[in-house]
């Protein structure tokens, strides 16, 4: 098996189709996606002892005491916990196994990512069973979070060898599926729930084993697909580009050891971390924000506030704000592809300054959106935000192969993402603190979110000085010809000579069409249902 799963094994032969490569590392982002819609065990959970309604733990029950509690349910915040669990745990695991991914290989990965998200659905079958919520967090948190930062930077390293004509583009195809993977699962979720309700169980974890079954094929599919291009390989009447037209794009390479010293990895960290921090945080809230602010407005009753409206009208509300929801999901996805694939014409640097520059002009003028009552502006605002949240995610591995070159920009890749760990934290913490003390304070709910805008709209001028800062890398950070040479031997080149002659054969095109064709529906049919799902729910919202 451990010859198998070789990084040597998954050369590419001559006749291989590059195109192959997105569709499997949309099986994996599909799967570990679903992080991003756990929210939908979180009220069926609140009654996992009650059935019908929870039961709620003593008031004098320490926080402690409610992580082994089997007489009582859970409440929200402590399930809301998995969340920051996931992404403390992505960011880490990249980080901290990036290097071993590179030698190991994409395939090899993708196994232990696969192993690792759904052997933590497993164990969380077993924690709602037993009613023991530290399984829960150690099942999905821990083990399946240490999956979701392999499952992610996998594929990235090989997609950006692959097309390095096309680095935006390919990054943005794969990341694009961890953003859609909720559209997909959440809906999935919510039906397998309802089938394997009883009058004794919610069906969490009947859902959580189908799904470990389910999400194990397509992982294990996509991690055997996987294949990388020969050492030295480039696409067919395809030059590098010539780095005094493109400015920061090298055609050197640096370590990852050596990379995290480098001032341009700190200042690329600090763009990811506030970009997605400005994101995270309207994603976060993005559901009660547009009830309070808007209110009876929602349903045709401007002369009512969100305080004035009762309990059927708060329950239309709500659902228009799902809509919303959705309709953010799916401008995050889109801006994954679309922003990466724009950003192969201006470059990564200006792409990051538009995000960056158009991110402040929008967050400054929410507020003034929301007071004038004008829906239609509020909403647009905030999906336009939402993809540069999302194009963030899919340019920054363009960007790090732009500086730092391509031979380890995985691993590289990989610690730069304990940016979206700490901007897990920040975000959401900006923003429900602060809206909270508003309130408390007397201003309006439909004037509390006034202050966190602006204070986003000051982040993401953080992120405009920190990007335009970044400069090409010092030739000293380079590795020399030598090292390159022992880092490729470590990697998968049994020799130079033998790469040489491989990538002349491997041309990246051709081979079995209908089996390219195969793969691209295996990916996009749940894709389809996934966006079909999420735009009945928004269209709520234009109701």
């Amino acid at each position: 098996m451990s010859d198998f799963l070789a990084k040597e094994r998954t050369v590419a032969h001559a006749g291989f189709n590059r195109w192959l490569v997105p569709p499997a590392a949309l099986c994996i982002h599909l799967c570990i996606g679903m992080a991003y819609g756990f929210s939908v065990f979180w009220l069926p959970l609140t009654k996992a002892i009650g059935i019908g309604q929870s039961i709620a733990c003593p008031a004098d029950m320490s926080w402690f005491a409610m992580l082994f509690a089997t007489s009582c349910d859970w409440d929200k915040p402590m399930l809301g916990w998995m969340y920051t669990l996931f992404f403390v745990f992505l960011g880490s695991s990249a980080a901290v196994w990036g290097g071993w991914l590179e030698h190991a290989g994409p395939r090899k990965a993708g196994v232990v990512s696969a192993l690792c998200w759904c052997g933590g659905l497993v164990l969380s079958a077993l924690g709602v069973y037993t009613h023991q919520l530290w399984l829960m967090w150690l099942g999905s948190g821990v083990i399946g979070g240490i999956g979701l930062g392999l499952g992610y930077i996998s594929p990235v390293s090989t997609l950006i060898k692959w097309f390095p004509d096309r680095r935006g583009m390919a990054t943005g195809m794969a990341i694009m599926g961890f953003g859609g993977g909720a559209m997909v699962g959440s809906p999935l979720a919510d039906k397998l729930m309802k089938y394997f309700a009883t009058p004794t169980s919610v069906g969490v974890w009947e859902t959580f084993l189908t799904l470990a079954v389910i999400y194990f094929v397509f992982m294990m599919i996509g991690a055997l697909s996987y294949r990388i291009p020969p050492s030295g390989w480039k696409p067919a009447n395809w030059s590098p580009p010539v780095a005094a037209k493109k400015g920061l794009i090298t055609q050197h390479h640096v370590h990852v050891n050596k990379a995290w010293k480098t001032p341009q990895f700190w200042l690329l960290w600090g763009v990811l971390c506030l970009n997605v921090s400005a994101g995270i945080g309207v994603i976060g809230m993005a559901s009660p924000m547009l009830q309070e602010v808007f209110g009876g407005t929602l349903i045709g009753l401007p002369e009512l506030k969100f305080e004035q409206l009762d309990a059927v009208q708060l329950g239309q509300i709500a659902a228009i704000a799902a809509g919303f929801t959705g309709l953010l999901s799916l401008f995050n996805i889109s801006g994954r592809f679309l922003w990466a694939t724009f950003s192969d014409y201006i470059g990564r640097k200006a792409t990051f300054f538009t995000f960056f520059t158009l991110g402040f002009i929008l967050y400054s003028s929410a507020p003034s959106a929301g007071h004038a009552g004008n829906l239609a502006l509020f909403v647009g605002i905030f999906c336009l935000a939402i993809t540069m949240y999302g194009g963030g995610f899919a340019s920054i591995p363009a960007y790090l192969a732009d500086i730092f070159g391509t031979q380890m920009v995985g691993a590289i890749h990989g610690r730069l993402l304990t940016a979206w760990s700490a901007a897990g934290v920040l975000g959401p913490v900006l923003v429900n603190y602060i809206n909270e003390y508003q309130i408390n304070h007397g201003v309006p709910k439909s004037a509390a979110y006034d202050t966190t805008m602006y204070i986003l709209a000051g982040l993401l001028v953080g992120g405009f000085v920190c990007n335009l800062l970044v400069r090409p890398v010092a030739a000293k950070w380079f590795m020399t010809d030598a090292e390159l040479g022992a880092e490729r031997k470590l990697v998968h080149d049994a020799s130079a000579k033998n790469n040489i002659a491989q990538s002349e054969r491997v041309s990246g095109q051709g081979g079995n069409y209908a089996l390219v064709a195969a793969a691209w529906l295996f990916v996009g049919i749940p894709l389809t249902y996934g966006i079909w799902n999420t735009v009945n729910k928004a269209l709520v919202l234009f109701g």
